[in-house]
Order: structure tokens, then C-alpha cells, then sequence
């Protein structure tokens, strides 16, 4: 099912068991921020990302090396070089993503960012090494940026994603169909918002984070609130604006966030995570998120 109809979705999604797969990946991989800078194309529909004197890539370099040693006390977690001509390419989720035995390659909107696409030492490593089948949507005309327009919850299999000028519609149907999903409920941004995994988090399958100012219609939030009651938080606008939405949980029984995001955590925030089981654990990322993304957005799931 690819549908913007909530009512048909939430029907479906209510019936289904969390039993499509693992809810969390087995490992993770990452990109340096290597040449780290302002990508102008990226700026023109990003508006998280900061001016170009915000920008220290010594110091990006340094917090990445944290993020990297923090994540590798859950799970495995490996890393490629970045290069200079690609300064968006420390958010490489939105251009490779997988699914159990299947590598997905997205199609960006922005030039600066399609070169990322093209890295044969990624696409390698998961095809020759892993014995991955590739989906290629590079290079095909629709935009997917793939986790970071689609949230998905992978323990039940089902899929959010929100359009943008970074994900059209038929962009989404090629993301639901690479994935394999069993239904992809479709909805537009709020005007200025270009992904959305800053707006909405699937936490371990039974948790989420939802900022709802970032959605076009409102009853989509609720929704989705509903589905994930009592463990869904709708999150301030001060709590969006610090990237808390950009979280992703690598186990079971905790998620990640930026330092700045997890110190705008009201303290009602943190009972609710609590009571669902999850313990906040936060890296400083603040150079990064000079990018306009955060933590989440600095990793690629492997499944």
C-alpha cells in the first residue's frame, strides 16, 4: 500500500504485528567530514544550515571521531573517507540505504550531492564484500533521498515519507518498492521543511518523536501519534529547532542525539522516553550540525 489516504494507512498499519524484521540494524557505517563546507546547492532548499563562518571542519573532524567511538559501544560501526568535492557527503544516509541483502542508492536533487552517489568503493563494499544486490535510483529522474524524505519503522514495515522538492511522488514509489515496504504513507512538509527525519523519529519500532509544526496537514502528527500512543512525543518548537526529531535508536533499549538536542529535551521528554524504555545517549555534534543535519542524518543503517 502507497497511499496519502490516513485513515486507509492507520487501518492497515493497526492490524499489522512487528514482525517484518529486525527493529533495529546490525551495524552502521559512516562518512568523514572531510573538505567539510557550506554546499550552496544544498542551502538553497535547507534552511537548518548555517552560514559559512559557522563552519569549522577541524572541529566537524574531531566530533565525527567521537561520534564514530560513541556508536561502536552498540553495535558495529564502520567508516568511509569523505572527500572535498562532496562537503554534504557526512550525511550519507540520504544517498545509501539497505534493506536485508539489497544496497539502495538514491537520487539527490542537488548536483554537489549526486557526485556522492557514484562512490564505486561504497557501492563495492557492500556488492563484492557483502554480496549485496544494488538498487540503483540515481539515475532515474525523481527524487528519493531515501532515510532522510523516508522514515520507516522497520519492525512492522511500514514507511512515512514526506514530499518535498526532495522527494516527489513517484520518487517515493521507487523508495517503497526498493525497500520493500508493506505500506508507505505519503504526506507533504510544511513549507520550508526539506526532510523528514528531522521531524519524526521511529525509535526501536515502538516509540517516535514527532515535531508537528513540520507537517502540511496537521492531522497527519496525530495520526501517527496515535499509532505509536503512549510511547509518541510530540515535540516544542524548540525541541525541532535543536534537531531532537533527528534521533535514531541502535538497540533496543536506547537512541542517539546530538548534545544539543538532548539538552533541549523538556523534562517531560525524558519521562516519556524513559517510560518507554529508552535512554537518551548524546554526542557533541554542534560543528556538524553547522551542515543543517544532525546525528541521525550521519548514519547509514545496515540491515
Amino acid at each position: 500500500m502507497l497511499t496519502r489516504d490516513i485513515e486507509a494507512f492507520m487501518r492497515f498499519a493497526r492490524e499489522v504485528g512487528a514482525d517484518f524484521g529486525p527493529a533495529t540494524a546490525r551495524a552502521a557505517f559512516l562518512v568523514t567530514p572531510e573538505g567539510f563546507a557550506r554546499a550552496e546547492q544544498s542551502a538553497q532548499d535547507n534552511r537548518y544550515m548555517q552560514a559559512q563562518q559557522h563552519f569549522d571542519a577541524e572541529a566537524a573532524l574531531r566530533q565525527h571521531r567521537q561520534l564514530h567511538a560513541a556508536l561502536a559501544t552498540e553495535l558495529p560501526v564502520f567508516c568511509f573517507p569523505g572527500r572535498a568535492e562532496t562537503p554534504d557527503a557526512v550525511f550519507p544516509n540520504n544517498v545509501f540505504a539497505t534493506a536485508p541483502g539489497r544496497l539502495i542508492v538514491g537520487r539527490m536533487r542537488h548536483e554537489v550531492r549526486q557526485r556522492e552517489a557514484q562512490r564505486s568503493d561504497i557501492r563495492g563494499f557492500f556488492h563484492n564484500l557483502l554480496g549485496y544486490r544494488e538498487i540503483d535510483l540515481s539515475t532515474q529522474p525523481h527524487p528519493c533521498e531515501l532515510t532522510g524524505a523516508l522514515v520507516i519503522d522497520r519492525a512492522r514495515g511500514l514507511g512515512y515519507c514526506g514530499l518535498s522538492e526532495r522527494c516527489d511522488q513517484a520518487g517515493a514509489q521507487r523508495m517503497h518498492e526498493a525497500f520493500g515496504l508493506r505500506a508507505t504513507l505519503m504526506f507533504d512538509l510544511a513549507a520550508g521543511e526539506y526532510h523528514s527525519n528531522v521531524l519524526l523519529a521511529v525509535l526501536a519500532g515502538r516509540a517516535a518523536l514527532i515535531c508537528a509544526a513540520g507537517f502540511a496537514d496537521p492531522a497527519v502528527p496525530v495520526a501517527i501519534a496515535g499509532l505509536y500512543a503512549p510511547h509518541a512525543l510530540m515535540l516544542s518548537d524548540g525541541e525541532q529547532a535543536a534537531f531532537a526529531g533527528n534521533a535514531i535508536a541502535l538497540r533496543e533499549d536506547s537512541l542517539w542525539m546530538s548534545a544539543h538536542a538532548a539538552h533541549a529535551l523538556t523534562a517531560a521528554s525524558r519521562q516519556q522516553l524513559a517510560a518507554a524504555g529508552l535512554c537518551v545517549r548524546e554526542v557533541r555534534l554542534d560543528a556538524i550540525e553547522a551542515g543543517g543535519g544532525s546525528l541521525r542524518c550521519c548514519v547509514a543503517e545496515v540491515f
